[in-house]
């Protein structure tokens, strides 16, 4: 176990609370959101600094390579669950999006006795639009100016693609 690790553990057991958080602040004009957008920021800012410090420090292992992914599930995949929940993301959307996430962590378990998979540049990158866009969803702009709501769609939308691209470059990769 090591600093790295723990952060990664520490954004998987931020996911309950920042959860807790907006399902008591449901409505999504409530200013209250801010802290529901701070908490997941907060939570989705550990992923960079986990990885960072685990390549500055040369403590990269394959319990962190694992444990990221699905940190980022956890957190992406709750709040996805949530806001479908509460109304403000379509539920098609969201079981895309899972489905995807689902089946490549499957896909790594099954690997695992061979190599461990970590996350590709797709995957990445799909990882901070999802993040973005979850967090223009969490905040109470679109309360604010109407106009925000097309963005908070359009951004989802391409999140949704990433979702759906970075998926298909695993299978491929995973033929070869």
């Amino acid at each position: 176990m090591n600093l790295p690790n723990l952060i990664t553990m520490a954004r998987i057991a931020l996911a309950p609370l920042f959860i807790w958080v907006l399902f008591v602040y449901q409505n999504p004009a409530a200013h209250e959101r801010w802290l529901v957008v701070f908490l997941f920021v907060l939570a989705s800012a550990t992923d960079g600094v986990d990885g960072a410090l685990a390549r500055k420090r040369n403590q990269v292992t394959d319990l962190g390579k694992l444990l990221d992914p699905i940190a980022d599930k956890v957190l992406i995949g709750g709040a996805l669950i949530a806001l479908s929940v509460l109304g403000q993301i379509d539920w098609w959307i969201t079981a895309v999006i899972l489905v995807r996430e689902v089946g490549i962590t499957v896909y790594r378990f099954v690997v695992i006795k061979d190599r461990v998979i970590a996350a590709s540049g797709g995957g990445k990158l799909k990882t901070i639009m999802q993040s973005i866009a979850v967090g223009f969803y969490l905040s109470p702009l679109a309360g604010y100016w109407a106009p925000f709501g097309l963005l908070q769609l359009a951004l989802l939308y391409f999140a949704l693609i990433l979702t759906l691209v970075s998926g298909f470059q695993y299978l491929a990769a995973a033929r070869k």
